[in-house]
């Protein structure tokens, strides 16, 4: 009887074991699954956010390049008005047909700044021009056109703003952790900052009339 006793206790001891390792291990895997829930929700946000940023990047940039069209499509007729007071300027013409035709050709993002960049200084020694034509400055046409193009660059000025903003904001997202992991795993990389240190050198310059 006793050592039917003992044999039974030396069963059980080895089966309490087992039962008490398998209760710590599924609590582990318990553990790790909550874990690794957590860690896939977090990244989903993460990634979702770097998505939203990216396509804010993309919708702020097709502002400016609406802006910066509607400014192109102005420069003929402004070209014209100053051609009728000032046609010997050619010099100054052909900067504006150059940089008008850099934008038309401009086929990425870097090419489009380049040619923005290049029609702001062509416009600037336009209107330097135009100071030098009083009566160049009275015309009703020219007056005109010096106010669509007035409100033109402001919008141009603002959007610009808004697109350096939507950079900076994204930029943050894919570089601070997490995001910066989650960014890596999708090939999110840093956005490039335009106009960041032009935007007074962008401007064109005030007309007095």
């Amino acid at each position: 009887m006793a050592s039917a006793a003992a044999v039974a206790v030396a069963v059980a001891e080895p089966a309490a074991d087992f039962k008490i390792g398998g209760c710590k291990m599924k609590v582990f895997l318990i553990g790790l699954a909550v874990v690794v829930g957590l860690v896939v929700i977090v990244g989903i946000l993460y990634y979702n956010d770097i998505v939203t940023k990216h396509e804010t990047i993309a919708a702020k940039w097709a502002q400016v390049e609406s802006q910066l069209q509607r400014r192109l499509d102005l420069i003929p007729n402004l070209v014209n008005a100053v051609k009728g007071y000032a046609a010997h300027e050619k010099t100054v013409f052909e900067e504006v047909t150059k940089a008008r035709s850099a934008w038309t050709g401009a086929a990425t993002l870097d090419d489009k700044v380049k040619a923005a960049s290049q029609m702001d200084s062509a416009i600037s020694r336009l209107l330097l021009v135009a100071e030098n034509y009083p009566q160049l400055k009275a015309d009703q046409t020219f007056l005109h056109l010096m106010d669509e193009l007035s409100g033109t660059e402001n919008r141009i000025a603002v959007e610009r703003m808004r697109y350096n903003d939507a950079v900076r904001n994204y930029n943050i997202a894919v570089r601070r952790f997490p995001g910066n992991v989650v960014a890596g795993i999708f090939r999110y990389n840093p956005a490039t900052e335009y106009f960041k240190s032009e935007e007074k050198a962008k401007q064109v310059p005030e007309v007095k009339f």
